[in-house]
């Protein structure tokens, strides 16, 4: 009996001992990520971000289907059907995409938004303006000082202290991986020069 009891103990240990490691893993900016709920993951501009959008508990299909079972996005998926664009960003890429929250289009002066959603051509200029081709990690976009985008304009990228700024957005949460990219969320609806 004291031998099953020596196993039984042993198997517990291995399993409390692997159950750790894989809850804390490394991030992109090399610093350990706690996996458990209501814990906090360091983004490579070095903020706290939520662990509900992590990368582990975001990570599932497409850029379109993490944008489209995010309520903090509803804004963002309306924009994109009227564009058409939710269907590209359910293809294969691979996309980097600067997502604007809610809160961000909220920003927008109604009437510009309004005009927006009923002008396809502007819509997806704007909207393109957010996309960059390729997957690129917030550990690389903390080192580019602009990235064009699928718009064919570039972004100006800028490290300030703690934050990362993309034109005059602000990125709030990092590398939210996607079967067919990675997503990172702005706190402002970026602006492309309109002619």
């Amino acid at each position: 009996m004291s031998r099953n009891l020596l196993l039984t103990t042993a198997a517990l240990s291995s399993t409390l001992i692997l159950g750790f490691a894989f809850a804390q893993t490394p991030s992109a900016a090399g610093t350990t990520t706690s996996s458990a709920a209501g814990g906090m993951t360091p983004s490579a501009a070095g903020n706290m971000t939520p662990s509900a959008m992590s990368p582990s508990t975001m990570s599932m299909g497409t850029i379109a289907d993490i944008v489209s079972k995010n309520p903090d996005f509803s804004t963002l998926l309306t924009a994109l059907k009227a564009a058409g664009l939710d269907k590209t960003l359910a293809g294969k890429g691979p996309f980097t995409v600067f997502a604007p929250t809610n809160a961000a289009f909220a920003k927008v002066p109604k009437a510009t938004l309004t005009a927006l959603l009923k002008d396809k051509a502007a819509l997806t200029k704007v909207l393109t303006y957010h996309v960059v081709a390729g997957s690129v990690k917030a550990a690389d976009v903390v080192k580019l000082k602009t990235a064009k985008t699928v718009e064919g304009s570039s972004v100006k990228i800028a490290v300030m202290g703690s934050s990362v700024m993309i034109d005059k957005a602000k990125v709030t949460k990092t590398d939210i991986v996607a079967s067919n990219g990675v997503i990172h969320v702005i706190d402002t609806v970026l602006m492309p020069a309109m002619k």
